[in-house]
């Protein structure tokens, strides 16, 4: 009898229907030595290592563009020094081509920085809006004190080694993506694949491309940064809108191609997740 009931429940369920509870996604398997992903919604889809104080390389330049936005106006000229020149190349940093003499508004000096990773235009927006480098790293990590990234420390304006050692933490630098998203500005800039300035009398043509390769890999991208030093290793903040949701994730130390396909599959993930809250 009990078996006759369970068969008209199976077959009425099968007309109504009725269909078993979707299944979620498997975690993705993350090589970096760090990472973490939060939404919008503040829901953690992931996290590994998120709180272990580490060199994190050119995201470091996120929090100089907090700060450059904070500080001044984009159409701010800036004048490009045989120090921010030298400077950049010197440590072997990547630069934006510039040159000494040349001029800029500080909104293209912004693409400079974000999209090439120009070591050469960080150092001449620390210098600009410290002013002086030793001031504006004073205010960069003043900054991160009140948005409350407690074990971020910076010691240059660009994420190139210093004896001094600054670090940040997964966690840290997805708040702080969070929070520099809100700017349609920085928006603008970190989700460009490309930037051309066109020759003027005060500098020369210019074409910076952004080194975020995920921007042409996946679907509503919006950057937003890569990073690589010996002792980082590959870096890669980047966000996204998944149904409905701003997606951010953080890769710390892992492989050169392998960060663009992981970051693909954490946002698959996320959006998954989300798709069947």
């Amino acid at each position: 009898m009990r078996i006759g009931r369970l068969m008209g429940s199976v077959v009425i369920a099968l007309v109504v229907g009725v269909s078993s509870p979707a299944m979620a996604a498997d975690e993705p398997t993350v090589g970096a030595k760090a990472a973490y992903v939060i939404d919008s919604a503040g829901t953690i889809h992931f996290g590994k290592r998120e709180t272990k104080r580490v060199p994190v390389a050119s995201l470091v330049k996120i929090m100089t563009a907090y700060v450059v936005l904070s500080e001044g106006r984009l159409s701010d000229t800036i004048t490009i020094t045989a120090a921010d020149v030298k400077y950049a190349a010197k440590g072997g940093a990547a630069t934006a081509g510039l040159r000494k003499g040349e001029r800029f508004t500080t909104r293209d000096l912004l693409y400079a920085l974000m999209l090439p990773s120009g070591a050469d235009a960080a150092n001449a927006l620390a210098r600009h809006y410290g002013p002086g480098k030793t001031a504006f790293i004073a205010k960069m990590n003043r900054t991160a004190r009140a948005l409350g990234l407690a074990d971020t420390r910076y010691t240059n304006a660009d994420g190139m080694p210093t004896p001094a050692g600054g670090y940040s933490t997964a966690v840290d630098q997805a708040r702080l993506a969070q929070l520099a998203l809100r700017s349609s500005v920085f928006t603008t800039v970190v989700s460009s694949t490309a930037h051309k300035v066109t020759k003027t009398k005060v500098h020369r043509a210019h074409t910076w491309r952004n080194t975020n390769k995920l921007l042409t890999r996946a679907d509503d991208v919006l950057g937003v940064k890569t990073g690589y030093t010996d002792a980082a290793g590959y870096c890669l903040l980047f966000a996204a809108e998944r149904n409905g949701l701003q997606v951010v994730g953080v890769l710390l130390d892992d492989g050169n191609e392998r960060r663009f396909s992981t970051a693909e599959k954490l946002l698959d993930y996320a959006g998954d997740q989300i798709g069947l809250a």
